[in-house]
C-alpha cells in the first residue's frame, strides 16, 4: 500500500534525477525453486543481494538529499509483521509503501523471520526506487546462463539435505517408463487378495513415481480397480483355537466424528486379518470446495481463502487426497504456514482450533447437500466456525 505526504513535487523531481544515476545491481546469487511434483522440473533464477542494492540506492539517493528508512510493526488484526519502506526528502515530503512479511508467530524462529524480512526489504526498496534485482521468471527463455559463482550453501557428500527439500526420484524416459509400467501391471494382476495388494503398493510406490505421467495414471487406475474387486485375505491359520470376538471399541466421548470412524475401521480390519481397512470411495465436490473458498479464514477471519484438506482425517492411500468433506478455509498466509510447519496436528493445536468438527459442520451446511433447503446468505458460515475464528 502506497502512502505519501500531501505534496510530493519536490521529492518526485529529486527521485527522477536520482533514477538517472540508478542502475540494476549485479545478480551474483542463484536460487532454486523446488517443485512439489515428481514430474515437474525445478526452476532456477539469479538475484542480487540486499547489500549490493543498498550500496547503489544510497549513493544515488543521498546526492539528491533523499534518505531511505525501513521499519517493521505488528498488525494485531491479522497477526502479521508488516514492513514499511520510506523515502524522505530534505523538503519534508515523503513517499512510503507497506508490505506484509510473515506471521507474528514466526518471531519464535528468528532465522525464519530474518529470511522473510531480508527478502521483503529487498523487494520493497527495489520496487519503490524503480530497479530490478532478480530474473523475470515469467520469461524463462530470457534468463541467461548463470555466472560461475559458488552457491551460498553447498552440501557435502555426507551432508543431510535441507529440511523441506524433496528427495524426488528422476523420471524415466518414455521407453524405460513403458517397460516398467508393463512389469508393474503384470505384478498387480498376480496379486489375488487385499493383503497382497497392500504389500505390492508398499514395494512399488517408489517405482511408480519414476514413471511418466500417462504410465503412472495407468498404474494408479489399475490398482484402484484391483483394490475394489479383490477378495479379503484369508484367516491366519485354520487350526487356531476359536476365541470369542472382542467387542467393538466404543469411540471416546471427546473423539471427533472422523476419529470415531477410523476406530471402527481399524477394528473391522483386525477382524478380517488386513493391515488396513478397505474404505469406501472418497467424496469429491467442486461445489463444496467453492463454498469453502467463500468462507473467512478459521485463524484470522480474512478473505479470500483456500480450501485446505485435513490430511490426518483419513488413512493415506496411493496418490489420493482425503475426501472433500474434510476441508476447511485458510487464507494463503496461514495455508502456507501450515505446510511449512510440517506437523499438521501440532499446528492446529498451536492455533487452539479443532478442525475436524468444523469441517463436518461445513460439509453439512454446504449448498451441494440435497437436504439443504436454503443457501447461506452473503457467504455466512456456521456459528461454531465463526466462534472458532473469533477465539483464535
Amino acid at each position: 500500500m502506497l502512502q505519501s505526504s500531501e505534496h510530493i513535487g519536490a521529492i518526485a523531481a529529486a527521485l527522477a534525477r536520482a533514477q538517472a544515476d540508478l542502475v540494476n545491481p549485479e545478480k551474483t546469487l542463484i536460487a532454486t525453486i523446488r517443485s512439489a511434483f515428481p514430474r515437474e522440473d525445478d526452476r532456477t533464477f539469479r538475484y542480487a543481494s540486499l547489500a549490493s542494492g543498498l550500496d547503489i540506492v544510497r549513493k544515488a539517493l543521498s546526492q539528491q538529499e533523499i534518505a531511505t528508512v525501513q521499519t517493521t510493526r505488528l498488525e494485531a488484526a491479522s497477526a502479521q509483521i508488516h514492513l514499511t519502506t520510506l523515502l524522505a526528502h530534505s523538503s519534508g515530503e515523503w513517499i512510503s509503501s507497506e508490505l506484509p512479511v510473515c506471521a507474528a508467530k514466526d518471531t519464535e524462529a528468528p532465522h525464519r523471520m530474518g529470511a522473510a524480512l531480508t527478502y521483503a526489504r529487498r523487494y520493497a526498496l527495489f520496487a519503490l526506487v524503480g530497479i530490478a534485482g532478480e530474473d523475470d521468471l515469467d520469461a524463462p527463455d530470457a534468463i541467461a546462463a548463470p555466472p560461475a559463482a559458488k552457491p551460498q550453501t553447498v552440501l557435502g557428500a555426507k551432508a543431510k539435505p535441507l529440511k523441506g527439500v524433496l528427495n524426488r526420484p528422476a523420471v524415466l524416459g518414455r521407453e524405460q517408463s513403458a517397460e516398467l509400467c508393463a512389469r508393474l501391471l503384470s505384478e498387480l494382476e498376480a496379486a489375488h487378495s487385499t493383503e497382497a495388494l497392500l504389500v505390492w503398493a508398499k514395494a512399488s510406490l517408489p517405482l511408480k513415481n519414476t514413471l511418466i505421467e500417462d504410465d503412472a495414471r495407468r498404474v494408479e487406475a489399475a490398482y484402484q480397480r484391483r483394490l475394489e474387486t479383490a477378495p479379503p485375505a484369508a484367516s491366519r491359520a485354520a487350526n487356531e483355537p476359536s476365541v470369542s470376538p472382542a467387542p467393538a471399541p466404543q469411540p471416546r466421548p471427546e473423539a471427533t466424528a472422523g476419529e470415531a470412524g477410523q476406530d471402527h475401521a481399524r477394528h473391522d480390519a483386525g477382524d478380517a486379518g488386513l493391515a488396513f481397512p478397505k474404505e469406501s470411495p472418497r467424496k469429491r465436490s467442486k461445489a463444496h470446495l467453492l463454498f469453502i473458498r467463500g468462507q473467512p479464514c478459521l485463524v484470522c477471519k480474512q478473505s479470500p481463502t483456500d480450501a485446505h484438506h485435513l490430511k490426518f482425517a483419513q488413512p493415506r492411500t496411493l496418490g489420493r487426497k482425503v475426501s472433500d468433506e474434510f476441508t476447511v478455509p485458510l487464507c494463503r498466509t496461514h495455508h502456507q504456514d501450515l505446510h511449512r510447519h510440517g506437523n499438521e496436528k501440532a499446528w492446529w493445536a498451536d492455533m487452539q482450533i479443532a478442525p475436524l468438527p468444523l469441517a463436518k459442520e461445513l460439509w453439512q451446511a454446504s449448498p451441494m447437500q440435497e437436504t439443504r433447503t436454503a443457501p447461506l446468505d452473503n457467504g455466512a458460515r456456521p456459528a461454531s466456525v465463526g466462534r472458532a475464528a473469533a477465539a483464535s
